[in-house]
């Protein structure tokens, strides 16, 4: 984008100060990142501070229930191919986490930024993204996010008539309905392993066939579009009919779809297949998420599932039985509090596999475990587990505070 070289006022530059200042305390006490806090103290000061910040800057915007994290690392390791990039790559995903971010970078050329779903059109507006990526809507916290329809909606009325190039999933009706309203879409076959939140058709209620990998509603005819890009098996196919290996250290079909999507929003920026899938080999592990890492004579997988969709995701790449696993759930502030979802889990996919619970809300999961006829026992915490495991690999699930519980506790 065109625009002069310093678009910041002099109230701007001093909201920015601060931000950091305010940041950097925040880190000497111990208190996390601080970009959180650092980004508050700065929209205070200038309430216009992401618009000025974004101002110089192409903008891609990532949402999604599961997998924006992610997708948000692989497109930023794709623009790096055109120029610098600034990313709030650890997930801090809400207007202060963002604008911290950005005021972390003066020359960068392209932004990628991950949104919390609520977040999206108050972002979008303020951003004024060139490309938005939408993955996918489910269920997820239960007592805070509104349901994923009514998601779909706030999305499909501040998407309306948008500038940017919309990229979407088209196996997901809640993400193909949002963005419907949209004048430039490029629809993306990544798939969609859950399907238990897209039942009924968002645009009028009826019954949605579902024959093979395709879906219609048999009372208003909405469907699904015809994709420009897909995902394939280990390949991404591009609008012409070629097929690009996806090279990716990250395990699960499910990152092969974030891999596709961030493939189509690479290509928006002039970037070619070939070179964004190459790229994204470079990607390891995103804020520990499947670090494999050694404790107490053990090697420890982290993986995280926040949700019904991520944890039935998870258990299509966990080894094979009789790999033991260890479960932690905690349901804080960040999580949501309502346990109520561990129901909507398939915990039968673990049949075989020797299990340890743990976490605040173990003996939730521990009556869940038990109405699915799996064998497991209940640790006080993760020492214990991983005592009562034999050498070797441990597949570690947990859910989000529970997997920062984790992170602290074996030092990654």
């Amino acid at each position: 984008m065109a625009g002069n070289s310093d678009p910041l006022t002099p109230r701007a530059k001093i909201a920015v100060t601060a931000g950091k200042a305010v940041a950097a305390a925040s880190r000497a006490a111990g208190r996390g990142s601080g970009s959180v806090i650092g980004g508050r103290v700065a929209l205070k000061l200038d309430p216009d501070l992401l618009a000025r910040l974004a101002q110089n800057l192409d903008v891609v915007l990532v949402s999604a229930t599961n997998g924006k994290t992610t997708t948000t690392r692989l497109i930023a390791e794709a623009l790096r191919a055109a120029g610098p990039v600034v990313s709030n790559a650890l997930g801090a995903n809400m207007p202060a986490g963002i604008t911290s971010a950005l005021a972390g970078s003066s020359d960068a050329r392209y932004g990628v930024i991950e949104v919390d779903e609520k977040y999206l059109a108050g972002v979008a507006r303020d951003t004024d993204p060139k490309c938005i990526a939408l993955l996918n809507l489910s269920r997820d916290q239960l007592d805070r996010a509104a349901e994923t329809r009514m998601l779909a909606e706030n999305w499909r009325e501040g998407l309306a008539g948008s500038k940017a190039v919309i990229v979407a999933n088209a196996d997901d009706p809640l993400v193909v309905w949002a963005a419907s309203s949209s004048p430039n879409v490029i629809w993306v076959a990544a798939g969609q392993m859950w399907k238990d939140d897209a039942w009924s058709c968002p645009s009028c209620g009826g019954v949605m066939q579902r024959p093979g990998d395709d879906w219609f509603c048999g009372e208003c005819g909405f469907r699904r579009p015809t994709p420009s890009w897909a995902l394939s098996g280990d390949h991404v196919l591009d609008p012409h009919g070629s097929a690009w290996p996806i090279h990716l250290q990250l395990p699960g079909r499910a990152n092969k779809a974030n891999a596709a999507s961030s493939a189509a929003v690479a290509a928006v920026f002039g970037v070619p297949p070939q070179v964004a899938l190459e790229r994204m080999y470079q990607v390891q592990a995103v804020a520990g998420r499947y670090d494999v890492v050694q404790f107490m004579e053990r090697d420890l997988r982290l993986l995280l599932a926040k949700n019904p969709a991520g944890w039935l995701e998870t258990f299509s790449l966990i080894d094979p039985p009789p790999t033991p696993v260890i479960l932690s759930v905690n349901a804080r502030g960040a999580d949501g509090t309502d346990t109520s979802w561990l129901w909507d889990v398939d915990y039968t996919r673990l049949t075989g596999h020797p299990i340890c619970v743990i976490g605040d809300r173990k003996l939730d999961l521990a009556v869940r475990l038990e109405v699915a006829d799996q064998h497991f026992q209940v640790c006080e915490n993760l020492d214990q587990a991983v005592q009562m495991s034999p050498p070797g690999r441990i597949e570690v699930i947990a859910n989000y505070t529970a997997f920062q519980d984790l992170r602290r506790r074996v030092g990654n």
